[in-house]
């Protein structure tokens, strides 16, 4: 006589409630804080894969020695691998069931990180508002990232369409709040001090200072970076971010899009670095003012970038050190020498990916 085979199920199996599904755009109320699992020490494996993920070149951010010539007592790393790294502890409680990420505002940078420092994520929601659809609504959160000594890296304001779970449940009160704007010269955190130092331009790789910029003035930054599917995935992986959208295909391939949508901190990145062309002596970034996603990008894509400068500001009590507040427009398989961003209609052209208002550090004269 055989024996019954141990796979065969009897009974219905039950189904373990210890998984997590992630928030829907109804399990988000105002005020609701949220503290992020996971703490990230920084390594330098996250510098090393950064580097092969961007190619960023900016000297403060690649060599220990230039650092220390600037009076940091240790390389820091990228600022926007910080931000990454503060962001991708918030998607698994904000954004997992995201259709998009769609703006930033009032993004601070405060504390450097340095390899052995381990970086933690907090967000308030502060705004709702469910889309006419009624299918999907926007969440407004304030991720602030702190060290482990309690430090901020980075404090920010985000915005993200949400999936609802159930399209029947009531809408509620919307509450979009004031988005700040340009962060203000004195609250930009200068990290390093150049006063009584040479500073190398050759090393820094451009002669172009503080000083030699005006506001209007526009930098086509020529260069173009073809993003690959290991690219994005990668990614991804590396700041932990898990939004269905970037790493399911089998679930994106039924969705109206049907291909896996790239992380829009990724093209921040891309066009960051390919902005080293033209600004290669805007060592860290102290702000991001404003930003938004306005079309998306798949692997394949090829992606240029532009900056105008918006503004040249004074660091309060510092000659050493000015800031720069730039507009960078990123635009995928398009060079951006001359390119029309917006239509007559007033809208971005579907070439159009990113357009982002952040502030630089940049030594003077």
């Amino acid at each position: 006589m055989t024996a019954a085979s141990p796979f065969v199920d009897r009974k219905a199996p039950i189904m373990s409630t210890k998984t997590v599904p992630g928030n829907y755009f109804e399990d988000f109320s105002i005020g609701q804080q949220i503290r992020h699992a996971t703490p990230r020490t920084v390594t330098d494996g996250d510098i090393a894969l950064y580097t092969g993920l961007y190619g960023s070149r900016f000297a403060a951010t690649s060599a220990s020695t230039f650092a220390k010539s600037m009076g940091f007592e240790l390389m820091p790393v990228d600022s926007l691998l910080a931000f990454h790294l503060v962001f991708g502890k918030s998607v698994p409680d904000i954004s997992l069931n995201a259709v998009a990420n769609l703006g930033y505002a009032g993004g601070r940078f405060g504390a450097p990180l340095h390899v052995g420092d381990t970086v933690t994520t907090t967000s308030t929601v502060i705004g709702l508002k469910e889309n006419s659809n009624g299918r999907t609504g926007v969440v407004y959160v304030n991720s602030v990232g702190v060290n482990q000594h309690d430090e901020m890296v980075v404090d920010y304001v985000r915005w993200v369409m949400v999936h609802k779970q159930d399209p029947s449940s009531p809408a509620p009160e919307a509450v979009v709040p004031d988005l700040p704007g340009a962060v203000a010269a004195e609250d930009l955190l200068v990290p390093f001090d150049l006063t009584g130092r040479d500073y190398d331009v050759e090393l820094a790789g451009s002669p172009f200072l503080w000083d030699d910029y005006e506001v209007g003035e526009r930098i086509d930054h020529i260069d173009g970076m073809t993003i690959e599917e290991s690219d994005h995935m990668l990614a991804t992986r590396l700041y932990q971010n898990t939004a269905k959208v970037h790493f399911n295909q089998h679930a994106q391939s039924s969705s109206r899009i049907g291909r896996r949508l790239i992380y829009g901190g990724h093209i921040i990145s891309l066009a960051r670095g390919l902005s080293f062309n033209g600004l290669a002596n805007g060592q860290m970034v102290a702000a991001i003012n404003a930003g938004a996603h306005v079309n998306p990008t798949f692997a394949g894509d090829t992606v240029y970038a532009w900056s105008e400068v918006l503004e040249r500001i004074e660091i309060p009590g510092r000659t050493d050190v000015g800031a720069l507040r730039l507009r960078t427009v990123a635009t995928k398989d398009t060079p951006c020498a001359d390119f029309p961003y917006k239509g007559e209609d007033g809208k971005y052209l579907p070439e159009v990916v990113l357009d982002l208002d952040y502030t630089v550090l940049m030594p003077r004269r």
